[in-house]
């Protein structure tokens, strides 16, 4: 009984080794095989082979002069029995030009152990693409017709004519008001283009001091804030008052070219004061008091009062809540 087993083990072995070494049968076909200019085909290749053997189907993108790949489709499997393995790839192409085409013979790569070989099929491929034939005889070739001229009709264009003449109407009314309007103070249509006139230099300055005491900045211990930004409205008034360039000046420099300007001497210490004030706060990190603070902004608000043009009488208040300048 041992021998038995042994013989028909062997047997398997040996049959199993002869289908591995049988190579695979490939086949291929063209689906349609005749088409018209234009329409497109299937490539189809088949495969059987053993389940161990290993091929390699061909990649391309035009399969001759006028062909076109339009899909490379993935590969199926079309029967599997045992070792036995059926394989379909399919290549949908297009035909762009006439003519009976020689494809030749379909083939795949074989590879098997230390064999690389490429197996075709028995049989070229054709394919015959044509084109519809015009007889000129029995047909007449015509040329384009004109376009159409249609006679014009005011019933058709009446709704957009009635629609512009409601607005035009519209618009010459609210023109006519508008100058009425206007002229009730004293002013015609062109005032409201003109450009606002330019805010002076003092009133400028009143505004932004009352910004920044809203900011309330040193009161939450934010000294060099608050003295950069008291500085920057007195250098900017400087610069729109007198003319001088104080932003890109030192202190010194300010007080310098401020020596040949009239101004008062009480104004003339509060600026020296501020600006000193402010640089050792911002370069040598000192903490004023609140006093002191409050004091420096009055400073800097009655300079600004003191020094504006003299056709300037009516005075800027400071805002509600800031430090009265009369106290």
């Amino acid at each position: 009984m041992k021998r038995l087993f042994v013989l028909l083990l062997c047997a398997g072995c040996a049959a199993a080794h002869a289908l591995g070494s049988t190579p695979p049968t490939v086949t291929a076909r063209i689906e349609p095989d005749s088409i018209g200019i234009g329409d497109r085909f299937d490539y189809v290749i088949e495969v059987e082979k053993d389940l161990v053997q290993e091929i390699g189907f061909p990649v391309f993108e035009q399969q001759g002069p006028g062909l076109e790949l339009v899909k490379d489709h993935a590969t199926d499997t079309l029967l599997r029995e045992g070792r036995l393995l059926k394989l379909r790839k399919r290549y949908t192409m297009q035909a762009f030009e006439e003519g009976d085409y020689r494809l030749g013979r379909g083939e795949v790569l074989y590879i098997d152990k230390n064999i690389v070989d490429t197996l075709r099929t028995p049989d070229s491929l054709r394919l015959l693409v044509t084109t519809f034939a015009i007889d000129s005889t029995s047909q007449s070739i015509y040329d384009l017709k004109p376009q159409l001229t249609l006679p014009f009709r005011f019933r058709e264009v009446r709704g957009y004519v009635g629609w512009s003449v409601l607005a035009l109407l519209l618009l010459a009314a609210a023109v006519y008001a508008a100058k009425r309007l206007l002229a009730r103070y004293g002013k015609g249509l062109g005032d409201i283009f003109k450009p606002a006139p330019p805010v002076p230099p003092h009133v400028a300055a009143i505004r932004a001091l009352e910004a920044l005491h809203n900011q309330k900045l040193w009161q939450n211990n934010r000294h060099k804030q608050y003295y950069s930004g008291l500085t920057d409205i007195l250098r900017t008034y400087i610069d729109g008052r007198y003319g001088i360039g104080a932003m890109e000046m030192t202190s010194d420099e300010i007080i310098a070219a401020m020596q040949s300007q009239e101004l008062p001497d009480k104004a003339r210490m509060d600026l020296t004061a501020v600006l000193r004030d402010a640089d050792l706060v911002k370069f040598a990190k000192a903490t004023p008091e609140a006093e002191q603070n409050e004091n420096d902004y009055l400073k800097v608000y009655y300079f600004v009062e003191e020094t504006k043009p003299a056709t300037e009488t009516a005075a800027t208040p400071p805002e509600e809540g800031a430090p009265d300048p009369k106290n």
